[in-house]
């Protein structure tokens, strides 16, 4: 059974930096893809970004455009665990975060999903 689990979200001030943490078990990381999403209250949940890999041996990122420069997407293989690294959070960065994997590399479409994490960011 594939579980992702995310960590690491809480409450900030604007200017400061977050590192959320989505961790793997039954599933293995290597070809394929996983993504970050996020749901703001009252909106619809909004692409943040993903990382993927053909191989197992190189990886590749694309964020949504709105978050390139401030948001970065990072793997640790032997932990099996995804990161999202946030910095100069915005109150609008404020949603619940959540992480998706799916066996296809490159997807649109992800089979599994983590539970989400909170992200408050105050003015």
């Amino acid at each position: 059974q594939v579980q992702l689990v995310e960590s690491g979200g809480g409450l900030v001030q604007a200017g400061d930096s977050l590192t959320l943490s989505c961790a793997a078990s039954g599933y293995t990381f290597s070809v394929g893809t996983m993504g970050w999403f996020r749901q703001a209250p009252g909106k619809e949940r909004e692409f943040v970004g993903t990382i993927w890999s053909y191989s197992g041996v190189t990886y590749y990122a694309r964020y949504t455009d709105s978050l390139k420069g401030r948001f970065t997407i990072s793997r640790d293989g032997t932990k099996n665990t995804v990161y999202l690294q946030m910095n100069n959070l915005r109150p609008e960065d404020t949603a619940v975060y959540y992480c998706a994997a799916d066996d296809s590399p490159r997807t649109r479409e992800y089979a599994y999903w983590g539970q989400g994490t909170q992200v408050t960011v105050s003015s």
